[in-house]
């Protein structure tokens, strides 16, 4: 099938289209590369990566400090996480296999400005219950 182009030659459209690479050449490239370890990441800091992004940060409130002595840490934590990704998170991240896992879904405060209303973000907690004897060094310096 031939068209006119804007500047008024014809080319066919077999003619324009140039020959893909192959997707093993484009893996084989990334495989080097990482091979090399300028661009590569290991393992270990990948699975690191996706705990952070799953445990946003400690929750640190009174409630929370009077828990930490029963051995339960409270967490904010990704909406869509469920108990067990929550769990390997806190083992990948502080090396230590919770016993429980429990989630608290909080929706989002109304609040009002002036003439102005909205909503805060929900959001979700996790509390976290340890074996005896294992502690998480979070309220450190508060």
């Amino acid at each position: 099938m031939k068209y006119m182009s804007l500047f008024g030659d014809k080319k066919t459209k077999t003619e324009e289209k140039k020959p893909a690479a192959a997707m093993k050449d484009l893996y084989d490239n990334a495989d080097s590369s990482a091979k090399s370890g300028s661009a590569g990441k290991s393992k270990k800091t990948a699975k690191n990566d996706i705990a952070s992004r799953l445990l946003i940060k400690p929750l640190v409130t009174e409630k929370a400090t009077q828990l930490a002595s029963d051995n339960k840490y409270v967490f904010v934590v990704d909406n869509e996480a469920n108990k067990i990704e929550v769990a390997k998170a806190v083992q990948a991240i502080y090396g230590i296999k919770p016993l429980k896992v429990n989630l608290v879904n909080v929706s989002g405060k109304r609040v009002s400005r002036g003439r102005i209303s909205g909503q805060r973000k929900d959001w979700r907690k996790a509390i976290i219950t340890l074996p005896k004897g294992e502690t998480i060094k979070i309220y450190e310096g508060v």
